[in-house]
């Protein structure tokens, strides 16, 4: 690890999961084009972020953190960021009753371009080519011209993510946080599920609630607090090439200005590569996966390099076991981090850890997986006397058919339907508030 910091001190160190272009000097050219391009975000922004994960790390408030597994240029639209934002804002309401709570609110979105493989090249009837990186790197279509990684797509993914940002920030401001709206979508969700009389409490508390703001003479359509929404970004750090070019100097500190929040994988977390190196360098939130191969004294030579002093709502640490596994698992890891007093959120993946193949062929996910490996979080945090501090999805705001089960009773066959992603199988509307309700129920448990 070298000791004194650069933007690009990294490139000394061994790297995996990178794209192999061929035309270095177009490559060259973009990272210098991208340099000069307006940041996607601000260092105020990222600072008030941390803020309130700070919040999170003292156990006054609650991290959700959800979105596309991988954005796709071809699913890029109005409708569908619209229909995402208010998926978030139905949940976040929800959990909001449950826990007691504000809410932290960090889409995996415009920027979330890029994916890494378990293996180099897919073969499909005999013919082997280099496998699908995400949108930033190269094309989905099974061809060879598609399948090039081209250097021009880190400018096409920085123009998706800056028109993605610009139209959340409209809604975040513009009136569609509005809690009685929210609640309105969330009383018609509840209208249409079978066995909602749990759900139903909850809308009709949350309804209790406003109409008590507006006895006190208080109007609840015009307070900032209930109307808008503070929201954040967040994607993998995956492309360090594309992540030093929004790196931005203030004071003696750097900032990445891709995104407010950054995250290493569980495939690049290496304590002497690239991807630590780079991101220990840099003042955002930053998290990193704790997956079922880490040791305890991995994570807590991870947490001494990433955040030396100790800052809250520097670090949060994405578990991500599976749901037959975490009861194992994670408990060593938690008690190991508490024992070293060490400031970090706990947030739970439970998607990555409960993939699955289906009979029919497609990548799946069952609900009742998702919602055991959550219910066990909570449980061994409880058991150890620690927060759980948040929960990490993959989940789309639009009707697909991509993980099995929930009120819908999506099954094998239904997959075919609408299975839209570019990588891993999402949540869907539905799916991602149903667990929402179900969330609030099991954090209500503790209030």
């Amino acid at each position: 690890m070298s000791k004194k910091w650069k933007p690009d001190s990294w490139r000394q160190l061994p790297i995996k999961q990178q794209p192999p272009y061929a035309d270095k000097e177009k490559l060259q050219k973009v990272e210098s084009q991208l340099a000069q391009f307006p940041p996607l975000v601000s260092i105020d922004e990222v600072e008030k972020l941390k803020a309130e994960l700070a919040l999170v790390a003292e156990e006054k408030a609650f991290l959700l953190q959800c979105g596309d597994c991988a954005e796709s240029f071809t699913e890029f639209s109005r409708d569908n960021l619209k229909s995402f934002f208010r998926t978030l804002m139905q949940m976040t309401v929800t959990l909001m009753q449950g826990v007691k709570k504000p809410i932290v609110k960090v889409g995996r979105v415009a920027g979330q371009y890029a994916k890494p493989r378990s293996q180099e090249d897919e073969t499909i009837d005999g013919v082997t080519l280099p496998s699908y990186r995400g949108d930033i790197i190269n094309a989905i279509d099974f061809t060879k011209e598609a399948r090039v990684s081209d250097p021009q797509r880190l400018i096409e993914s920085y123009f998706h993510s800056s028109a993605s940002l610009n139209y959340l920030r409209s809604l975040a401001l513009g009136g569609y946080g509005n809690l009685r709206k929210i609640n309105k979508w969330n009383e018609e969700f509840a209208h249409n599920l079978s066995g909602k009389s749990n759900i139903e409490e909850v809308v009709k508390k949350i309804n209790d609630n406003l109409s008590f703001i507006e006895s006190c003479g208080l109007d609840s359509s015009s307070l900032p607090q209930l109307t808008t929404a503070n929201f954040f970004t967040s994607h993998e750090a995956l492309l360090l090439n594309y992540e030093q070019a929004f790196i931005k100097k203030d004071g003696e500190k750097f900032y990445d200005l891709s995104a407010h929040m950054l995250w290493i994988g569980d495939r690049t977390r290496h304590p002497d590569e690239a991807h630590v190196e780079f991101m220990r360098g840099i003042s955002n939130p930053i998290a990193f996966k704790v997956g079922p191969s880490i040791t305890a004294d991995e994570l807590l030579r991870l947490l001494d390099i990433l955040n030396p002093q100790n800052e809250a709502g520097r670090i949060t640490l994405i578990s991500r076991m599976g749901a037959s596994k975490v009861e194992e698992l994670l408990p060593p890891l938690v008690k190991a981090v508490r024992d070293s007093g060490k400031k970090v959120i706990w947030s739970c993946d439970p998607m990555h850890g409960n993939t699955i193949k289906a009979a029919t062929g497609y990548k799946t996910r069952k609900f009742d997986d998702i919602l055991s490996e959550i219910k066990s979080f909570f449980e061994v945090h409880r058991a150890c006397g620690t927060y759980a501090g948040g929960i990490h999805f993959e989940m789309t705001g639009q009707n697909v058919t991509e993980c099995l089960g929930g009120n819908q009773k999506i099954n094998e066959l239904d997959l075919k339907d609408r299975y839209h992603t570019h990588c891993d199988p999402r949540l869907n509307a539905s799916q991602s508030v149903e667990l929402a309700f179900l969330i609030a129920e099991e954090l209500s448990k503790n209030n």
